[in-house]
């Protein structure tokens, strides 16, 4: 079989993934994506230069959300404190 060369997440996954990454463990979260703009003379095909933008993805990263949406996730189901660290938590 093949090796795999790509790997795609959904928006859920991508926030698990880094609520896990950062050790959240309560919130809801969502990913945010910022991007940049630039503008640029470019030629297609070998025309002529037309007025271009350029918009690349600077970084791509999790928000806390107020509100629950498709698109959010919640630390506390997918990465709940561990049962030692409840305890402490609640002894305090």
């Amino acid at each position: 079989m093949a090796e795999a060369s790509q790997y795609v997440v959904s928006y859920k996954e991508l926030a698990e993934v880094l609520i896990k990454r950062e050790n959240i463990h309560e919130g809801l979260w969502g990913v945010i994506v910022r991007f940049g703009i630039q503008a640029a003379n470019i030629s297609l095909g070998g025309g002529d230069p037309i007025p271009s933008a350029i918009v690349p993805v600077l970084e791509i990263g999790i928000q806390r959300e107020v509100n629950a949406t498709p698109l959010t996730v919640d630390a506390a189901v997918v990465n709940p404190l561990p049962a030692a660290a409840k305890k402490k938590k609640g002894a305090k």
